[in-house]
């Protein structure tokens, strides 16, 4: 069983092994980039599952719609983890030892190197003298002198070997690659990431991280507990948006006010300012605000026959990207005492719910069909269903903020008494003489606010494996020897242990500089 376990590990930790985990960790992020994911839109991934039946079911059982934090996903990010660690450690030491070791001893035919040269001494200098000159002008080279008692050859000799850094280089990447997957897989651990909608301009146009009840929805590791938060405050002033013809968007930015620490205090006239734009994100003592998208929230205001009257922006949903033709519905309670009994009250609550159009256009028969053409606000208008009843609003549950409960329109608990197309300021009167106006619309944006405090670290750990790699790259590992004999004559020999491209140049340099010979770069030969 031991010796199992042995070929096991040395499988795991070979660089081949390493090499095919890295490529399978690729390949499986990449259902991951092409396919929804519920860690990110949970919507999206249950429409797609909807629409596309058996296939998307099968998907959903290999966990594609959770890639990153699959099973397999996580075993392969493991072993690949295993595996460098295994791979360095021996590597390391191998090369610490041969670091430390003195250069090899001078082969005894040098004729067989790549690249090789003969000569004679200098006049009135002698073998020993000779050596120890050339070891002397091979500055940053380990260098190691052989006596004709140690010499293979039974003369003088020098070894000089560089490039050491290479394989250094080498370790560094692989540490690299190491570094990257640690300060990522405990950045998933510290992480939060969370995403607001804040009505600009408007009475609710602040967002403050002092809670983590404050976001519509949130994001995080297993280690956070909702107690560490930067405390910050967002205002939002307003969103501007630039359109091509076509509707496209070219650009879009929002003016915001932010104060964190003991600021937030002061009033916002006192708190700083900032251009939010899309990937230009505000960063704030380790956190980041992004600019992530933007719709509208339309204004209506209902008023009773006794006179008092509620007025709600509400953000809806943007059903078409293009258009910004949105969705979404507004819930409103009687005013206090105009129904004493809880129930009666309960009967009399109001839902609005329908579409909204930046730039509406009326079609079908009568003009009654409500379509938007283009994503900016130019001509707004509502269409909507108006119910009475129970919306829920004292149910204690979570209300869906872009539709009414279907469960409540089926059972008959609201009832639908008009359907009626609006443009900003136009009313209906409702059969009660409830008026319901509609007031025109706001601009929302979408903020997600992202902390993760090793992004530091993985950056120092890509540049680290980037540096390691172009230094494994350039730099190459070779060798030079030189021999000088007693009859006054000398011989020289080189080689490159990596890429022998450029060392022939660099053997003649050195050649050169040692005896004021230029090697012949002759092929090796047989002797």
């Amino acid at each position: 069983m031991l010796r199992y376990l042995k070929l096991g590990w040395r499988w795991l930790t070979s660089m081949r092994t390493a090499l095919v985990l890295l490529f399978l960790l690729a390949l499986g992020a990449i259902p991951g980039a092409l396919l929804p994911q519920r860690s990110l839109n949970q919507t999206k991934v249950q429409e797609f599952i909807d629409n596309n039946g058996k296939i998307a079911e099968i998907y959903d059982r290999l966990q594609l719609f959770d890639v990153f934090s699959s099973q397999w996903f996580t075993a392969i990010y493991v072993l690949l983890f295993i595996s460098l660690i295994g791979c360095i450690i021996p590597r390391s030491v191998e090369h610490y030892r041969a670091w430390r070791s003195p250069a090899v001893k001078a082969p005894k035919n040098f004729a067989r190197l790549p690249h090789h040269t003969r000569g004679k001494l200098p006049e009135g200098v002698d073998a020993k003298a000779f050596i120890e000159d050339a070891a002397r002008g091979l500055k940053g080279w380990k260098k190691t002198i052989s006596t004709p008692e140690d010499d293979r050859d039974g003369a003088f000799s020098l070894s000089a070997e560089k490039g050491y850094t290479r394989e250094l280089g080498n370790l560094v990447f692989h540490l690299g690659i190491v570094g990257i997957l640690a300060s990522m897989g405990l950045g998933k651990l510290v992480y939060y990431e969370g995403q607001v909608i804040v009505v600009a301009g408007a009475g609710n146009s602040q967002f403050c991280n002092t809670a983590v009840a404050n976001y519509d929805d949130i994001r995080a590791g297993a280690l956070f507990d909702g107690t560490n938060l930067t405390p910050f405050c967002v205002d939002v002033h307003d969103f501007k948006a630039d359109y091509l013809p076509n509707g496209q968007a070219e650009q879009f930015n929002s003016h915001i006010s932010y104060a964190s620490g003991d600021h937030v205090f002061a009033p916002v006239e006192q708190w700083n300012t900032y251009d939010l734009r899309v990937n230009h994100p505000l960063r704030l003592d380790g956190d980041r605000i992004y600019l992530q998208g933007h719709g509208f929230a339309p204004t209506v205001t209902v008023t009773w026959p006794d006179g008092e009257s509620r007025t709600q922006t509400i953000q809806f949903r943007p059903d078409d990207a293009t258009t910004f033709l949105s969705s979404g519905v507004l819930r409103f309670d009687p005013p206090a005492g105009m129904f004493p009994d809880p129930y009666e009250r309960r009967q009399n609550q109001l839902a609005i719910q329908g579409l909204f159009a930046p730039t509406a256009q009326f079609t079908g028969e009568k003009g009654a069909l409500l379509t938007s053409v283009y994503p900016a606000m130019t001509n707004p208008a509502l269409a909507v269903d108006i119910y009475r009843g129970d919306v829920g609003l004292d149910s204690g549950k979570g209300q869906n903020i872009f539709a009414l409960d279907m469960a409540q329109l089926h059972s008959g608990a609201l009832q639908k008494i008009d359907r009626v197309n609006l443009t900003k300021g136009q009313s209906v009167t409702l059969d009660d003489g409830t008026v319901v106006t509609f007031d025109g619309a706001k601009e929302f944006v979408n903020l997600q606010i992202s902390h993760d405090p090793t992004q530091v670290w993985v950056l120092l750990a890509s540049l680290a494996m980037v540096g390691g790699l172009v230094t494994s790259v350039v730099i190459k590992r070779r060798r030079i020897f030189v021999r000088a004999y007693p009859d006054g004559s000398f011989a020289m020999g080189g080689l490159s242990r990596t890429d022998a491209a450029g060392w022939g140049e660099e053997f003649e340099r050195l050649a050169s500089q040692i005896s004021g010979v230029e090697s012949h770069n002759e092929q090796p030969t047989e002797k």
